[in-house]
Formats: structure tokens, C-alpha cells, sequence
């Protein structure tokens, strides 16, 4: 089964470190980090196209919203429709019968910024707030059961020792002003560091620690590929390393991530992506996701080419916008008095 970095990316878009997925649930086992990492989560670091492929995935989580997202299954064609016009009211601001480039990127952007407010919101609620504010030993407690010293063998929270001080840098992060406190936004930084200019070192950072398994301070093509070819899926004999041609069977995708590897990410082309490479990667200067996917979306939908879109137009490739039965993509649709 194909499962390229982009495809990962979306699959654990709502996921921002190792124990965020706990905080109504229970503790995350040790070693639980490869689909839950920061680098995977944020929209402008999806390349959603592979081969020139458009990635349909993609396209639906950004123009839906992950939460908004779900149960497209449920919806017939008819249904799926009818929603989706509900939707396209609210995309044209102005009226006029036709959502244009800069209609869509506002939209893109909107449902964004509802998922992290949304997010932020429901995570604020769960926690132990003191005042307006809280403190790293209350997230601590909620998120795994303790407030123990992880560095204490006897410790009920040794365990996940790695973890807790891996949060504890992101939480230090996140305070701005040092007082060992989170307001509300300082938290939303958080959970969202890839949206945060101070947080972005600490999306490189994590990305590193978890792709790096020599810990050498480096990720090699056989780390880089490791991290996305599922061995589950595929034979583990044909993942490629850098002084072997790849075997035949191996997937395209493979074949594509090597050469992305190769001939785009490694920088300086010394077999290895160092810490400013990874952060290219991760977090790219001078791209606006939600531009070139409102790009996309026009470009792809437009059937008279007048530069935007009727309703009629993206009805016709409503299967682009949200998706089909075959997929889990939709729950905005199923919801629709919210929008």
C-alpha cells in the first residue's frame, strides 16, 4: 500500500507530540512517536503531489478541515451535493454566483484557524485551569496520571521519561515570558508549534529526534525512507540504501521519495539532510499552502476557464472537494447548520 510522506501527513494531521492524543484517553505507550510528530501535521508541509498526481487526500482535508472530515461515507452522491452547495453560500462572499482564487484561499485559511481554535478550546477545557492559566505540573498530572519525577527509577512515570522531557522543552517554548505558566494562546503554541514563528525550531527538532534512530545528528535516505515505507505493507527487502539501485517490485512512490531525497532535499548533496535541510523541508520559506491549493482547486474545476468557479463547476468535481463513498473524508457535509 502507497503511503508517501504526504499521505502520512494527513493521517496524523490532529496528532502534535507523543502524548496530545491522552489528554481525554489513556497514556501513550513508550516508542509511540513515528505518527505522532509535529512535522507531520501542518498543511504547507504536505507535498500533495507526487508524479503529478494530485494528492485527493489533500485536497479534502484542505478544503474540509480534518474534523470536518470523517464520514463522507455515510453521504450519497445527491447528498454530498447538496451540502457541498451549502458550503459553496459560504465561499462566495460577495454573491455573485462564482468563488474566485482569493475566495477559496480565505476559506482554506478559515478552516484552519477553526481547527486550532476548536482544538485549543476543547484540549483548554480538559485540563486543571488555575485563573486564566496553566501550570506545567497540572499537564503533567492530567496527561500522564502523575506528577512524579520521571527521572526516579521507583517513578510511576519513568517510563515515559523521554516524553515528559521532550513536552517539557516544547512547554518552555511555548512561555513566553518564563513564569512556568500557559495562558490560553501561549498553550495553543503548544499544541500547534508549527503555526508559531518561536515554536518553529522545535518542529525541526522533533522531526529530527524521531527520524534520526543512530542519533548521529543526521537523517540518511535509509532513516528518511524508513520513517514513510510501512514494512507491514511491502516487502522490507526492497527499501532502497544509498549504494544499492532499487530493487525490482519496489513501488513508484518509494522510487519517488528517493529521488526527492536525492535530487531536493539533500541540499548539499552529501547523502544525509542536516538541520537546515530538514527544516526547508518541513517548514518552507515563501510557500502559502493555501494559495497554491486554491490554485489547484481553480485550475482543476474551471471548465469554461474564466478564472473561477460557478456552483455548477464544483458540483461537477465534488469528489475533488470532499471526496466519495469509497473514502472517510466529509463529516463537514453531516454538519452542515455549523458552517
Amino acid at each position: 500500500m502507497k503511503k508517501s510522506i504526504s499521505m502520512k501527513l494527513i493521517e496524523v494531521y490532529l496528532i502534535f507530540a507523543l502524548v496530545v492524543i491522552t489528554y481525554s484517553s489513556a497514556i501513550p505507550k513508550p516508542g509511540e512517536d513515528k505518527k505522532n510528530r509535529v512535522h507531520e501535521q501542518k498543511l504547507s508541509d504536505m507535498e500533495h503531489e507526487h508524479e503529478g498526481e494530485h494528492n485527493p487526500d489533500y485536497d479534502h482535508e484542505a478544503f474540509l478541515g480534518k474534523d470536518e472530515a470523517k464520514t463522507f461515507d455515510q453521504l450519497t452522491p445527491d447528498e454530498s451535493k447538496d451540502r457541498l452547495g451549502i458550503i459553496v453560500g459560504k465561499i462566495d462572499k460577495d454573491g455573485d454566483g462564482q468563488v474566485t482564487e482569493q475566495e477559496l484561499k480565505d476559506w482554506i485559511q478559515y478552516v484552519q484557524k477553526r481547527y486550532i481554535v476548536t482544538d485549543t478550546d476543547r484540549m483548554w477545557k480538559d485540563h486543571n485551569i488555575e485563573g486564566d492559566k496553566l501550570s506545567w505540573s497540572a499537564y503533567k498530572q492530567r496527561t500522564y496520571g502523575s506528577d512524579d519525577d520521571p527521572n526516579e527509577e521507583d517513578s510511576s512515570t519513568f517510563s515515559y521519561k523521554d516524553m515528559i522531557q521532550r513536552d517539557e522543552r516544547r512547554w518552555k517554548t511555548a512561555d513566553k515570558d518564563n513564569d512556568g505558566f500557559l495562558t490560553k494562546e501561549e498553550f495553543a503554541d503548544f499544541l500547534h508549534p508549527e503555526e508559531a514563528e518561536h515554536m518553529r525550531d522545535i518542529v525541526v527538532k522533533e522531526t529530527m529526534e524521531d527520524i534520526d534512530k543512530d542519533k548521529d545528528g543526521f537523517i540518511s535516505l535509509e532513516e528518511y525512507i524508513a520513517d514513510i515505507y510501512d514494512e507491514e505493507d511491502d516487502d522490507p527487502d526492497t527499501i532502497p540504501d544509498e549504494d544499492t539501485n532499487l530493487q525490482d517490485g519496489t513501488p513508484d512512490w518509494v522510487k519517488s521519495e528517493k529521488d526527492q531525497f536525492i535530487n531536493h532535499r539533500d541540499k548539499n548533496m552529501d547523502g544525509k539532510l542536516d538541520e537546515e535541510e530538514v527544516k526547508a523541508w518541513v517548514i518552507p520559506e515563501d510557500y502559502d499552502h493555501s494559495a497554491s491549493e486554491a490554485l489547484h482547486l481553480v485550475n482543476a474545476c474551471d471548465s469554461n476557464k474564466d478564472g473561477k468557479l460557478s456552483r455548477d463547476e464544483i458540483l461537477e468535481h465534488y469528489d475533488l472537494f470532499v471526496g466519495s463513498q469509497a473514502t472517510d473524508f466529509g463529516e463537514a457535509l453531516t454538519r452542515h447548520d455549523e458552517f
